[in-house]
């Protein structure tokens, strides 16, 4: 078995590299798990990166470099490998890569992205990032006083035209309907009938984009008529949706029905000690600077899991294979709670063979979570890593503790 990692990363796009940023920086042992020869994800294709705070003038490669740079200043470790499978379940969590190679984790980070969704265009791959585009929010300054056509009729598609239109001269929506007929809700369907920079080719697909060293016109064509025509302009966006990496974590973690990770505010997944950041997240916005925030979000959250985990451990668990430990759940804002620790030790008193662990849930939900303690005042007795008796609530009171106690002894 290989060394046991207090933090796997996958994936090292903004999310996963500010994530170890931060996980590596509190000492964790703390790797990144990255596909490609370089980092950076799709971060790493965006040339100008006008929309990065404090970067006026920062290319997407450069940014990459500096956070890869950042991380590895304090100690975290880079893996090349594509995950293959990955055991989420099993302690500690297990994620095998394609050519086979084993690599074990206390806990997992996933930062594995979303891809916007590609139609394979003649000449989509060859013009990315020199004229073809999936975000007009990252590119369309570029743009001001151009031309550009959009290739999709949903709701992004439609609100990133309608974006566009601050910068562009002019923007065309490649519609495959009849006339007057997207697949955009009503309201923003309005709105973009309202606004005089947007024009429509409708019934038609787009075919092919060519260019010389930048895109500089489409083919179009008619799918009544069959008829094919080109049509200039100085860049086209890609809105036809985004494709989560997330098909080797499938009923292993919740997910919505398109896939991306759903998560709570501290980036938790429905695992313990899985956590998720960045594009493959269920999330409003898509950008380099929420990627950034979901992985230092991730990893903070990450770090008071493997703490409350060692105390678990230590106070808890290991303990009581040689006596009886009894966990009391106490918060300063539950006056209750803390009358009981008062009554607890007057019971026990002295006995060498009872250990009473208080829990503050006020600093630290985590150990409530891992006991399934949903009241305060809330006491339990563990045996041999095992939950032997509990009360909670109203049933804590002296009498009660009385009896707890004997039964123990």
């Amino acid at each position: 078995m290989s060394d046991v990692f207090d933090v796997l990363i996958i994936g090292g796009g903004p999310a996963g590299l500010t994530a170890g940023i931060y996980a590596s920086r509190s000492k964790l042992k703390t790797a990144i798990l990255e596909k490609k020869r370089k980092p950076g994800g799709q971060m790493s294709t965006t040339w100008e990166l006008e929309n990065y705070p404090g970067f006026k003038e920062a290319t997407g490669p450069d940014i990459a470099k500096s956070l890869s740079e950042h991380a590895e200043k304090f100690g975290c470790e880079f893996l090349k490998g594509e995950v293959k499978e990955i055991d989420l379940h099993s302690n500690p969590k297990v994620v095998t890569s394609k050519k086979g190679e084993e690599y074990h984790a206390k806990s997992v980070i996933m930062a594995t992205g979303a891809e916007p969704r590609t139609l394979g265009l003649p000449g989509e791959h060859e013009f990315r990032g020199l004229g073809v585009g999936y975000c007009a929010t990252c590119d369309a300054d570029f743009y001001t006083d151009q031309e550009v056509i959009v290739i999709g009729s949903g709701d992004a598609a439609v609100e990133e035209a309608i974006y566009l239109t601050r910068f562009a001269k002019k923007v065309t929506i490649v519609v495959v309907h009849e006339e007057g007929k997207m697949d955009a809700t009503k309201v923003i369907q309005e709105r973009a009938f309202e606004n005089p920079k947007i024009d429509y080719i409708w019934n038609s697909v787009v075919e092919e984009i060519k260019g010389d060293e930048l895109v500089d016109r489409v083919v179009v064509k008619n799918i009544k008529t069959g008829e094919t025509s080109e049509v200039k302009t100085d860049g086209v966006f890609i809105f036809v949706g985004t494709i989560p990496k997330t098909e080797f974590i499938e009923g292993q973690v919740e997910l919505t029905e398109q896939g991306y990770v759903k998560v709570n505010d501290q980036m938790e997944t429905s695992v313990p000690g899985v956590y998720s950041a960045g594009d493959v997240n269920d999330k409003f916005l898509r950008q380099v600077v929420t990627a950034c925030a979901d992985g230092a979000i991730a990893a903070t959250a990450c770090e008071r899991f493997l703490e409350e985990r060692q105390d678990i451990e230590e106070k808890i668990e290991e303990p009581s294979q040689e006596k009886s430990v009894i966990v009391v759940f106490w918060s300063p804002t539950v006056k209750e709670s803390m009358e009981a620790i008062s009554q607890l030790e007057e019971v026990v008193g002295n006995d060498n063979q009872v250990k009473i662990v208080n829990i503050d849930t006020y600093k630290s939900t985590g150990i409530a979570d891992n006991y399934q303690i949903n009241e305060i005042p809330s006491i339990i007795a563990v045996r041999n890593k095992k939950v032997v008796a509990s009360l909670t609530g109203k049933e804590v009171n002296k009498e009660k503790l009385a009896d707890f106690y004997q039964d123990l002894v």
